[in-house]
């Protein structure tokens, strides 16, 4: 049987071969020729003419081989470098991540991810900044304990000694606040010193907050519902005031006021009003180094106004939707005009409107720099463009200025936040 015995005689021939190297060499040419039955075979093999391309094949592929191994082992001592400088960030990602944890501020931004350590310069100014803001804080709480004096009620023994009580705290918290400034300067305040002290000021200050709001409640009707301002004397994202009437859809309006400031370089937001699905229906700011400007469904005029010199000044500003026909008023004389600011599209109802900050959402969203540096009275508004003679006689404080048919300018109408009440409003004794 040749066939038979030329069939085993390959698959001995291969054997020889997969034993000779012991690696998987890829594919493999098994070559057959006759020999004799007592013949070495893998002799037989070799003589047979492959013995040189066999040799040459199986040293290309050890070749390979150890060529894989040392590209192996090198990528092993990678990974294990890799391995320990990943596990170095995360420790050190750690230990920033305690040394930085935000501080409690009452809804205040965080600074940027970064690092913060007991004796890093960024933080302790962070820090003295912040004391210094509660600092003015509390001398706007001190002008209104003053103003208080001037009540009827201040014969009464049991109302001077309540004022007395508060005057005290007052000054106790302010030898605190420039007590922890000054060893902030010194380098001596830590990250749980910084937060003991600023919740034990902060709860303070909403004390008396409250305690000053009961003693000017309980004096309502010593003094007249439309002679006070509101007194913006920092940047905050926690003072301002809310009219507690929305607006109707309106077709047109004028909205007049009385502005006081003298903030650089913008004096930020006197009055926003976000209606729902857009915060910005109805925006007077003045962002930056930017002129004044009134949003209107996100549609910007930018209006003449100059009023950032420390002295009080009336401002109107009219508008129809016809055209987006606007006119702008300071004093009592125009001083601006324009059209197509948002035409036809009438004023959204049920919306927000805030004094003092500009909204990024319904009611809220309110950010620190945005926010109005000054003093603000006899805000009112109309759902009609006024007469140049009616803004006239609005800005000289005449007996026959209307107060708005929207809203006007009442003690009941405005719910304060932030101690931002003041009773001293002087700019009509002023013009007069």
């Amino acid at each position: 049987m040749p066939a038979a015995r030329a069939a085993r005689t390959c698959a001995l021939l291969a054997l020889c071969l997969l034993g000779g190297a012991a690696q998987d060499f890829g594919p493999t040419r098994f070559i057959c020729t006759s020999v004799p039955a007592d013949a070495d075979m893998c002799g037989a093999a070799v003589a047979a003419g492959g013995a040189e391309e066999l040799r040459g094949s199986v040293l290309q592929l050890r070749e390979t081989v150890l060529q894989q191994k040392e590209t192996i082992l090198s990528q092993k001592e990678t990974i294990r470098e890799l391995t320990a400088k990943l596990g170095r960030c995360e420790s050190q990602s750690t230990l920033d991540a305690g040394a930085g944890e935000a501080r409690p501020g009452g809804g205040r931004k965080q600074p940027a991810a970064g690092k913060h350590t007991l004796g890093d310069p960024s933080r302790t100014t962070q820090a003295a900044e912040t004391l210094s803001q509660l600092g003015q804080t509390l001398q706007s709480l001190k002008t209104r304990l003053e103003n208080l004096e001037y009540s009827r009620l201040n014969s009464s023994s049991q109302t001077n000694s309540l004022k007395d009580l508060l005057q005290s705290k007052i000054d106790d918290l302010e030898r605190q606040v420039l007590s922890r400034v000054n060893s902030l300067e010194e380098g001596k305040g830590g990250p749980k010193n910084d937060t003991e002290e600023r919740a034990k000021i902060e709860s303070a200050l909403t004390s008396l907050h409250q305690r000053i709001s009961e003693l000017e409640k309980g004096q309502k009707d010593s003094r007249p519902g439309d002679k006070f301002q509101l007194a913006f004397p920092l940047r905050t994202n926690y003072m301002y005031a809310k009219v507690k009437r929305s607006l109707p859809e309106m077709y047109a309006f004028t909205v007049c006021m009385w502005l006081k400031s003298s903030a650089a370089p913008g004096v930020g937001t006197p009055f926003s009003y976000a209606a729902p699905g857009q915060a910005n229906e109805l925006v007077l700011i003045g962002w930056g180094s930017n002129p004044m400007e009134l949003l209107i469904n996100d549609k910007v005029a930018k209006l003449p106004f100059v009023i950032n010199d420390g002295k009080w000044h009336h401002i109107c500003v009219t508008w129809t939707t016809r055209d987006g026909v606007w006119e702008a008023y300071q004093d009592g004389t125009q001083g601006g005009n324009g059209e197509n600011l948002a035409p036809y599209h009438p004023i959204k109802p049920q919306g927000v409107l805030v004094l003092g900050q500009e909204q990024d959402t319904l009611g809220g969203g309110f950010d620190a720099t945005q926010a109005f540096v000054g003093e603000l009275a006899h805000f009112n508004i109309w759902d009609r463009k006024l007469t140049p003679g009616e803004v006239y006689n609005l800005a000289t404080c005449s007996s026959k200025a209307l107060a708005g048919n929207v809203i006007a300018w009442a003690e009941p109408h405005i719910e304060i936040f932030g101690g931002a009440t003041k009773w001293t409003f002087e700019a009509c004794r002023q013009v007069n």
